[in-house]
């Protein structure tokens, strides 16, 4: 195994193998533990695309609620899913197949698509033109906004869908999908949400479609592993400590470096690593 994979392998808490049923039951002790602790948060807040990240962690969300509220006999604790389309959802079916899935006790939906043309025409009226790309991040950030809103309003906290595959690359937008409170899918790659999925009786069409962050306009349902230039299977088997191709390896190495920034919180001058 090379030296940065094994590091890296650590640093993200994969193990090569699962139990699926362990795995579930971590979560869940995980979220209620959370729940616990700080009483006075009553809601999980959580946006459903429709992909496997989030419909894994709301169907978790939603165990743990059911849950909590068994132990404590406390009907106020609540699990609220979002749907945050950008005008019309290309996958919409599947945010409503997810939704059914996962059975949230409140779904709302709020369409962003307002807000973020707001928020460009007006950079573009302060001599600002936005790239494609730069919008596509200011949809991320302002679904979280959303997001952040909502938990605020209900005494609740935003529930992230971060993983190992995703931490690895960096692959999602700073202080937008990447801001949340808690991540119980952290630790797991790609393949092992799939596989938690599968022993929750998840419809098969939502974990196998094809993951996608859908952010920009002009290349509407790009696949990540195209985004990327490496693939899920490969991005797994190298956290799994898997021999992979000398170009897969420097691939999923050069986006871990770049994108160390993401996993560290804002730096301040007695952070070090970024010297390094």
């Amino acid at each position: 195994m090379r030296q940065q994979q094994a590091e890296i392998i650590q640093a993200l808490k994969v193990t090569p193998s699962i139990d699926s049923d362990d795995e579930i039951e971590r979560s869940l002790t995980f979220i209620t533990d959370y729940l616990k602790r700080y009483p006075f948060l009553k809601t999980l807040v959580l946006g459903i695309s429709g992909g496997q990240d989030s419909t894994l962690a709301g169907k978790l969300c939603q165990m743990a609620i059911e849950q909590i509220r068994q132990t404590t006999q406390d009907e106020t604790y609540q699990f609220i899913a979002v749907t945050l389309p950008y005008g019309q959802q290309y996958d919409a079916q599947d945010v409503k197949d997810a939704l059914a899935f996962i059975q949230p006790d409140q779904v709302l939906e709020v369409n962003i698509k307002g807000a973020v043309d707001q928020q460009v025409t007006a950079l573009k009226a302060a001599g600002l033109e936005l790239s494609d790309f730069n919008k596509g991040n200011i949809k991320a950030r302002q679904r979280m906004v959303v997001q952040y809103a909502i938990a605020g309003q209900s005494s609740g906290v935003v529930v992230g869908t971060d993983h190992a595959a995703e931490a690895v690359t960096g692959f999602y937008t700073k202080f937008g999908d990447g801001a949340s409170d808690i991540v119980p899918l952290w630790r797991l790659n790609k393949r092992q949400g799939k596989q938690l999925l599968k022993a929750l009786g998840c419809p098969a069409h939502l974990y196998d479609k094809v993951p996608t962050a859908d952010l920009e306009d002009d290349r509407p349902q790009l696949p990540d592993e195209e985004a990327l230039g490496v693939s899920y299977q490969a991005i797994d088997d190298y956290l799994e400590g898997r021999e992979v191709s000398d170009q897969d390896a420097q691939t999923i190495e050069n986006w871990y470096q770049k994108s160390q920034h993401k996993r560290h919180l804002p730096i301040n001058l007695y952070d070090t690593w970024w010297r390094e």
